[in-house]
C-alpha cells in the first residue's frame, strides 16, 4: 500500500508560480511511476504530467501545460514535484498525486489511470 499526501496549493494571481508536493510512504516510492491530475468544479479529472520511475527525466505532459509545469521527483526523499509557472485562471482545480505500479508516464497520461491517490491541494488562480 502507498499514502500520498499533496501540499503546496493556494491562491495565486495569473502568471505568478506554485510548486507542490506529494510525499509517499509504504511501499518503494522510487518503483513506482508518479503523476499528477487535476479536477475543475464542473469537469472531469484530466492528467497533467508524469514521470517515469526509472529515468527522473523521462516525463510527459498534457500539452495544456507543457513549456510551464514541470514534474520531477526525488526518491531519496519519497517525493514528487509539480513547478508550475505563469499560471492562468484556467489552471485553477484540485490537483492530486497519484501513483501506478506498472507502464509508464505516457501510459498513465492516456490511461488516465492511478493506483494510488492523493486527497489532493486546491489551486485557484485569479485573473
Amino acid at each position: 500500500q502507498v499514502q500520498l499526501v499533496e501540499s503546496g496549493g493556494g491562491l495565486v494571481q495569473a502568471g505568478d508560480s506554485l510548486r507542490l508536493s506529494c510525499a509517499a510512504s509504504g511501499r518503494t516510492f522510487s518503483t513506482l511511476v508518479a503523476g499528477w491530475f487535476r479536477q475543475a468544479p464542473g469537469k472531469e479529472r484530466e492528467f497533467v504530467a508524469g514521470i517515469n520511475s526509472w529515468s527522473v527525466t523521462n516525463t510527459y505532459y498534457a500539452d495544456s501545460v507543457k513549456g510551464r509545469f514541470t514534474i520531477s521527483r526525488d526518491n531519496a526523499k519519497n517525493t514528487v514535484y509539480l513547478q508550475m509557472n505563469s499560471l492562468k485562471p484556467e489552471d485553477t482545480a484540485v490537483y492530486y498525486c497519484a501513483a501506478r505500479m506498472f507502464g509508464t508516464a505516457q501510459d498513465m497520461g492516456v490511461s488516465k489511470r492511478g493506483d494510488y491517490w492523493g486527497q489532493g491541494t486546491q489551486v485557484t488562480v485569479s485573473s
